[in-house]
């Protein structure tokens, strides 16, 4: 089946398969996070996005990728509780690394009772198995807030794949219809926004994907067209 996005807790998770990667994302918990599992079909090597709640639910995603429940890693977008429930847990049966921006890394820690083992920065390249993922910071949801961007390949086969189209796991800092909640604080939402459209919006194209933290998914497509209406709205 195509990919759409639309996933729904006690739902089943959603899968898109690329050349070089498996994307699967799975709604959990009281607000509805999205986790994203990165299976490396070269290697086997596996990434979650956000170990955000229901643990059971988020082992059985690790599984659905690998059945021997291989991980690799664990990043954490932010340091926001919802996005890092099942991280114990998940870390504790996996035996995964853990990984958040830099800023944000001592909270996530500390929250989580789980050490953060790589501090990521702006620009890093997170290598899982044959993948590649550049870190993209995002200041303003949170100081540590993270994005992760691959790109497929020039050269493509599946049915779903776009030559050069980038992927972008984005948290909590972007969403479809806006950036993501500075509490209106108008220096957070000033360096958020910057930071969107100076590291997102003028490097990547139109086709790029955006696989939000909560919610249906989007396009920069789909999105550009409202940069001037958030910035004059404030949020």
């Amino acid at each position: 089946m195509t990919y759409t996005g639309q996933v729904a807790v006690g739902g089943p998770h959603d899968l898109r398969r690329l050349d070089e990667v498996e994307i699967r994302k799975l709604a959990v918990g009281p607000l509805a996070n999205d986790v994203y599992l990165l299976t490396c079909r070269r290697t086997g090597a596996q990434l979650l996005v956000d170990a955000a709640d229901a643990p059971d639910d988020v082992l059985d995603l690790v599984r659905a990728g690998s059945p021997a429940g291989r991980l690799d890693g664990v990043v954490t977008t932010h340091r926001h509780a919802d996005h890092l429930r099942a991280l114990a847990p998940v870390v504790a049966a996996t035996g995964a690394s853990s990984a958040a921006g830099e800023p944000d890394a001592d909270a996530v820690a500390a929250a989580s009772g789980v050490p953060v083992g790589r501090r990521l920065r702006h620009g890093d390249v997170l290598r899982v198995g044959a993948l590649d993922f550049e870190v993209v910071a995002l200041r303003g949801h949170t100081p540590g807030s993270v994005a992760l961007a691959y790109r497929e390949p020039d050269d493509v086969a599946e049915p779903e794949a776009v030559p050069g189209r980038v992927h972008l796991f984005t948290g909590d800092s972007l969403f479809p219809g806006g950036v993501g909640n500075t509490d209106r604080d108008p220096a957070r939402f000033a360096s958020l926004l910057s930071d969107v459209v100076g590291r997102v919006f003028d490097r990547f194209d139109d086709a790029t994907w955006v696989y939000p933290g909560h919610g249906a998914d989007t396009t920069l497509g789909a999105e550009r067209p409202h940069l001037a209406e958030w910035r004059e709205r404030g949020w």
